[in-house]
């Protein structure tokens, strides 16, 4: 485990409302760091499918598809084969 220090400044009134409300332990700033990293992936896979489908490529056949997984597969062995 890696321990990170935090040093924020917030409003005074932010800062009491969140104290107040038990939100300043670690456990609750895990948990909110976790949502925000979850919703950044979400984002940025989604970012990923518009640039996608604007590039209007022409649909692949099932062959096609295949194909492109046995090569993917293919590569991921002989990486971990050491090759």
């Amino acid at each position: 485990m890696t321990t990170v220090e935090l040093k924020l400044s917030l409003p005074d009134p932010l800062a009491a409302e969140v104290q107040a409300a038990g939100l300043l332990t670690p456990e609750t700033v895990e948990a909110l760091l976790k949502v925000a990293l979850r919703a950044q992936r979400a984002k940025t896979f989604f970012d990923a499918a518009d640039t996608f489908a604007a590039a209007n490529l022409p649909p692949m056949s099932m062959q096609e598809i295949q194909a492109e997984i046995d090569a993917v597969r293919g590569a991921a062995l002989g990486n971990a084969a050491g090759r």
